[in-house]
């Protein structure tokens, strides 16, 4: 079971080459539109206001949302301190890893991590794994955008907490593949659409409205197979009105275009 050569519509921007060749090794004819580049904060005073409370002792947990986001988080810090600073001021804390990304990035700079959030690490799995945790003072590192469902249960569970921003989403400087993805979209000439986060639709949605064309690409979307990463991604979607068709085994890109493909027969 494959996707039998039909066309398979992607918004993967780091892993676009990753992700063109696993729809074609399970039978699909890719279209890579990347929906977004990561564009670091060029004035982070929050991070750096951050810093300095971390330093005096202010925060007794964190938690890490994503593996890019602590990478760079030490990288602005370090324009300021030695490198060596925030790693030591972490081990002093409660660490919280959501998922395998960033739990690898505080293994190698030698930070025990407290609490590994399960799969799907979702904030709902993460305020299950802190809710027994006695800290009331704690930072989130940020992912590109504020969750606000998850400050809001830390809030409710008795916590401060302090976000910090490190990095934010933007559209790719090139947009011509958007545009050809849209028009083709909405044309009829995809039969499934893989997002493998939330931002993409976001983005691609917005870039559309720029068009004129969001409610177009929207019923464009109804009409295919549309397969989600995972929970965080099908909410996003949820938000648009559009519902996936499918959600991986364990939310990772090969399986999700190599489950997806083994379904795709059967759902559409």
């Amino acid at each position: 079971m494959s996707f039998s050569q039909s066309r398979v519509l992607a918004f993967e921007s780091r892993r676009a080459v990753e992700m063109a060749e696993l729809i074609r090794l399970n039978g699909g004819q890719p279209f890579v539109a990347p929906a977004l580049r990561e564009v670091p904060l060029a004035e982070n005073s929050a991070a750096f206001a951050f810093a300095a409370e971390l330093y005096a002792g202010h925060f007794e947990m964190m938690i890490f949302m994503t593996g890019v986001g602590a990478r760079l988080l030490q990288r602005v810090l370090a324009t300021r301190e030695p490198e060596h600073f925030f790693p030591e001021a972490l081990r002093k804390l409660t660490i919280v890893a959501r998922g395998p990304k960033p739990m690898s990035v505080l293994r190698e700079w030698q930070v025990p991590v407290a609490i590994a959030v399960p799969e799907p690490n979702t904030w709902r799995e993460l305020l299950q794994s802190v809710a027994a945790s006695p800290e009331k003072l704690v930072a989130v590192q940020e992912y590109g955008r504020p969750n606000q469902d998850l400050l809001a249960g830390l809030a409710a569970q008795g916590r401060k907490t302090t976000s910090v921003p490190v990095y934010q989403w933007a559209l790719p400087e090139n947009t011509e593949p958007l545009a050809d993805a849209l028009t083709q979209l909405i044309a009829g000439r995809f039969h499934s659409a893989l997002f493998t986060t939330g931002v993409q639709i976001d983005h691609f949605l917005d870039f559309a409205a720029q068009q004129g064309q969001r409610q177009e690409a929207i019923d464009a979307l109804s009409r295919i197979f549309v397969a989600s990463i995972g929970p965080t991604c099908s909410e996003a979607l949820q938000a648009h009105g559009l519902r996936p068709r499918f959600e991986p085994s364990h939310p990772k890109m090969g399986l999700l275009v190599r489950e997806a493909a083994l379904q795709f027969p059967a759902l559409v």
